[in-house]
């Protein structure tokens, strides 16, 4: 045989692989418990923001507000991403998660700048702060947070899930904020300093971009069909130049489906002397052990076969 063209899926592992690389069930938990936490603390900050007159709470709850859209659409991103392939969508909704990682780091922007736009507006004129009840609700909605990041932690895949870390890093932007906010009363308490409330909020804001621009960053790799950061195609190439009777890798894709699953598709040229099911069946193997890349598509090519270069 000449030729071959195999697209293989590797029934029984690849749906092994949607398992292990989503967490499944528990990735859903983590988020359900950090969504029921977050929220009721959130509507805490937000009334004690407005009781105490801080910006520091309010800043916080306003955060807050954006981490219950985050755990909810992480949350939503999941039940999709369980939704079986349809002929229009031959990958089903899997990339839902990614589009919800990349909505939630936009999100963390837009707040990070409300919260340094008002604080502009405090460090004008600082306002009085009710700092006691200040601390007291920071310090309550700080032990909240700690325990949402913490289930999160213990049941969900921080790791390796861009979309439930997006959703950890919305919940550990409102632990340093609640942090800050804990500073700011201990400092307008102890000497009246009333600015400490603005100039924590900013500090709060630009720890919140930090971890925003890490998952808008890695977002947007995914959507451009980015290589993996786990990978090195140099080394894939080497790979599969390792097996007897290839001479030629070209056309050589590797990109990420959503988190934990990643694809490859090449051609390999091969000596016409060459077995090509042999072949085929050395790189399939090959490049699921070193790469664990199960979703592999791989087409083996004689001399005599010619099609047009692909022109990317």
């Amino acid at each position: 045989m000449s030729h071959s063209h195999s697209h293989d899926h590797h029934g029984h592992n690849h749906g092994h692989q949607h398992a292990h690389g989503h967490g499944g069930k528990n990735n859903a938990k983590g988020l359900t418990f950090a969504l029921i936490i977050t929220s009721s603390i959130m509507v805490l900050e937000f009334f004690g923001g407005l009781i105490t007159n801080s910006l520091a709470l309010l800043s916080d709850s306003g955060h807050m507000l954006s981490d219950v859209a985050a755990l909810a659409l992480s949350l939503v991103a999941m039940w999709f991403a369980t939704r079986p392939a349809s002929p229009s969508k031959t990958y089903g909704f899997f990339r839902f998660e990614i589009l919800a990682a990349l909505f939630n780091g936009i999100s963390l922007f837009v707040i990070a700048g409300f919260i340094c736009w008002e604080a502009y507006g405090r460090f004008m004129e600082p306002p009085t702060v009710a700092s006691g009840s200040m601390m007291l609700i920071a310090f309550i909605g700080l032990l909240a947070n700690l325990l949402s990041a913490w289930s999160l932690m213990r049941k969900s895949d921080i790791k390796n899930n861009i979309n439930v870390r997006s959703a950890y890093l919305h919940v550990i932007g409102d632990a340093l904020g609640s942090v800050g906010a804990i500073v700011a009363g201990l400092l307008m308490w102890l000497f009246d300093w009333y600015i400490a409330d603005p100039i924590v909020s900013v500090f709060v804001a630009l720890l919140i971009l930090k971890g925003a621009w890490n998952v808008i960053k890695t977002t947007i790799h995914v959507l451009m069909e980015g290589t993996p950061a786990s990978i090195d195609q140099e080394q894939v190439i080497q790979t599969l130049m390792e097996i007897d009777g290839v001479i030629d890798v070209h056309d050589l894709h590797i990109w990420t489906i959503t988190s934990g699953l990643d694809s490859l598709s090449c051609h390999l040229k091969i000596t016409d002397q060459a077995d090509s099911q042999r072949v085929l069946q050395q790189a399939i193997i090959r490049i699921e052990e070193r790469f664990k890349i199960q979703h592999i598509t791989i087409q083996v090519e004689q001399s005599h076969i010619l099609h047009p270069e692909f022109k990317v």
